[in-house]
């Protein structure tokens, strides 16, 4: 404004001076709120610096945090995403994301999130761990699901018993092992261990399609037409 001064100018100016102001007081909030673990208020927050601030990746990973925080792990990967775009070789971004993805049961998404943090530094120690950790699963889970097309269910159910030693800390795993240990007793037509498996597969996901179909398939073996 010194070097050309001009009214329309100053208003605009002046108008940006105020809101960033009030968009730094907007920040030291959203830090006390998150320190405070006030994470829903923190969020709020951060949503209405980010609407200007958009290209702001510590702001985005802040706001990935919350949402960790608060459970809702898929808005964070948005978050981490975008992070991961708007700053060079940010590995943390990639980490992350592939451990959410790890967490909700997505193994090969897990995998190619955690191969582009490799990629940026092959020696990221917690990248590398995790990466022998969700190659080792996803390669069991894909010979295990070859067995069951070969039509190979004893193979397949030794698979899956594998997978849940593989991981027996992510409950998801062992439940997938499960329904699909459940499919493979059904289709060998061992109706008592299916029916078994199933049902404990349905008391945990009381709307599982696939547990529901292979436990009504196990009663047909064993002429149980009511169940």
């Amino acid at each position: 404004l010194k070097s050309n001064p001009s009214n329309n100018e100053e208003k605009e100016a002046q108008t940006q001076l105020t809101k960033s102001d009030e968009l730094q007081r907007l920040h030291s909030q959203a830090l006390s709120a998150y320190q405070q673990e006030d994470y829903e208020a923190a969020i709020s927050l951060l949503d209405e610096i980010l609407a200007v601030c958009v290209w702001d990746a510590e702001l985005r990973e802040l706001r990935a945090e919350c949402f960790i925080k608060e459970g809702e792990p898929s808005k964070a990967i948005s978050d981490l995403k975008a992070a991961a775009k708007l700053k060079n070789d940010n590995t943390e971004a990639f980490y992350k994301i592939s451990r959410i993805y790890y967490q909700l049961g997505d193994h090969e998404l897990s995998l190619s999130e955690v191969r582009e943090c490799l990629k940026l530094d092959q020696d990221h120690k917690q990248c590398f761990s995790l990466y022998k950790q969700v190659k080792k699963l996803n390669k069991q889970i894909e010979s295990a699901e070859e067995f069951i097309r070969e039509g190979r269910y004893e193979d397949a159910i030794s698979k899956y018993e594998s997978v849940m030693k593989t991981e027996p800390e992510v409950t998801i795993y062992s439940t997938r092992a499960k329904e699909r240990i459940c499919h493979c007793l059904s289709k060998n037509q061992q109706a008592t261990e299916a029916i078994k498996l199933c049902t404990e597969v349905l008391q945990l996901e009381p709307t599982n399609v696939n547990a529901l179909k292979d436990r009504a398939e196990a009663y047909l073996l064993e002429d149980m037409y009511e169940e």
